[in-house]
């Protein structure tokens, strides 16, 4: 994979669980990244609310290929 690659972070989040989360993250950010390769994800937490879990957050590193 010769060439240059930039790295962003981005938060997703969901309802229903971290998975869920990081697919809407790269979903998102793939409308308005192009040629993303990878995805890592650095981070994971969550909101409680009346004692439940509310909603997954995950803060996700995606890299790509920068065009020349």
């Amino acid at each position: 994979m010769p060439g240059i690659y930039k790295l962003i972070e981005v938060v997703g989040t969901s309802p229903s669980s971290f998975a869920e989360a990081v697919k809407g993250a790269v979903i998102e950010a793939g409308k308005t990244v192009q040629h993303m390769d990878w995805f890592e994800v650095i981070e994971q937490r969550g909101a409680i609310k009346d004692a439940k879990v509310a909603e997954f957050q995950v803060t996700v590193r995606i890299g790509f290929k920068i065009d020349r």
